[in-house]
């Protein structure tokens, strides 16, 4: 009994060496043969196709995916039981595992996005007293928050109300990025490398490249951006300039406005969605017609420089441009600088510009303030 019993752990011993021997052996093979071992799955063909027309083409699957034991034999068991997927769908903890592979080439973007607003965590979102209280959680949040989040919010969060306290009921998911880099970026597409552009400065905005592209949580796959639309939005009845921009059609997708609310003004005259409504900054007033991205970057969304980049240190009423009354200056400002207008501060009349032999006259300890 004693012998068969050793013979049998031996057997089991050996079938566990072979399987891992396999499992990593086909590890190196997938990875020296970069994905077109991958592909030898019908269902994955598409995906190693595509990547290799795109700019990650030298890229193998491995430095992107996470690929531990319990994933291999998941995929192992997958196709012994014979229910592989027509198409693949990401699991959330996997797109976590990916964004911190996005660093290994991408540093500079990584720091920059997790430096900024967009890497707020599932807890800085979900478990926010402020907001909690004032509107109820659902399950339209995980459109902008948590696209990837695979159950309902529910799952994610109790409780369910306005009183709380609400916690993370999945507890690994608590710091994790809700807008991951996955949200606005795909990569199994085809698409040729970004080169420099041929002038430093041009008045034409940037092409958007087919890797920006808004991950629908309804849909399970990316829209790129120039299949999507830019909005028309009014003031009042007046239609408001929009910025040609395609790449702001990425931030219109949760940047939205809404539709007039009913019995409003704007509901009564037919005069269609209004600027600011929502979660919506199109700029109007002295900044109406410029690109989001003429003022904000586009991992940090850091808007400090932003000035800067198109006035002089003065205005032509002759103060500083970023110490004026808006929200650049102060959060508490009334004015908010998407939408400040120059008879915001001067309602008896605008200035007129001052000249350069009206400064010369300005002694030196007289700031020049402008007059109204």
């Amino acid at each position: 009994m004693m012998r068969l019993l050793k013979t049998l752990l031996l057997l089991l011993a050996c079938v566990a060496l072979l399987g891992l021997a396999g499992v990593y052996g086909a590890s190196y093979y997938y990875t020296s043969q970069r994905g077109q071992g991958c592909a030898s799955c019908h269902e994955m063909a598409a995906y190693t196709n595509a990547v290799h027309a795109s700019v990650h083409g030298k890229a193998t699957c491995m430095d992107c995916h996470e690929a531990g034991l319990a994933t291999k034999l998941r995929h192992i068991r997958v196709h012994l039981v014979g229910n592989a997927p027509e198409s693949i769908r990401l699991r959330d903890t996997d797109v976590f595992a990916m964004t911190t592979n996005c660093q290994k080439c991408h540093q500079h973007e990584y720091a920059s996005w997790h430096a900024g607003p967009h890497s707020a965590t599932y807890a800085q979102i979900f478990v926010n007293p402020t907001h909690n209280t004032e509107r109820r959680l659902m399950d339209d949040c995980l459109r902008c928050h948590g696209m990837h989040f695979n159950g309902a919010l529910r799952d994610l969060v109790q409780p369910q109300n306005v009183i709380g306290p609400w916690h993370i009921t999945r507890a690994n998911f608590a710091e994790q990025p809700t807008m991951p880099c996955m949200a606005c970026h795909q990569m199994h597409r085809e698409g040729a490398e970004q080169t420099k552009p041929s002038t430093r400065i041009s008045a034409t905005p940037p092409s958007a490249t087919d890797s920006l592209a808004i991950f629908d949580r309804r849909e399970q796959m990316h829209f790129a951006v120039r299949l999507l639309a830019l909005p028309r939005l009014s003031d009042g009845l007046r239609a408001v300039k929009i910025s040609p921009d395609q790449r702001q059609a990425l931030c219109y997708q949760c940047h939205a406005p809404r539709q007039p609310e009913a019995n409003s003004v704007a509901a009564s005259n037919q005069y269609g969605p209004q600027y600011g409504s929502g979660d919506d900054r199109t700029p109007v007033g002295v900044h109406e017609g410029i690109s989001c991205f003429a003022c904000h970057a586009g991992h940090n969304e850091n808007a400090t420089a932003s000035c800067k980049t198109c006035h002089p240190q003065m205005s032509h009423c002759g103060i500083d441009v970023e110490k004026m009354d808006t929200t650049f200056a102060s959060a508490k400002s009334p004015h908010n600088i998407h939408w400040v207008r120059c008879t915001d501060c001067h309602q008896h009349g605008i200035p007129k510009p001052e000249t350069t032999a009206q400064r010369a006259t300005i002694p030196a300890s007289i700031p020049s303030t402008g007059s109204e």
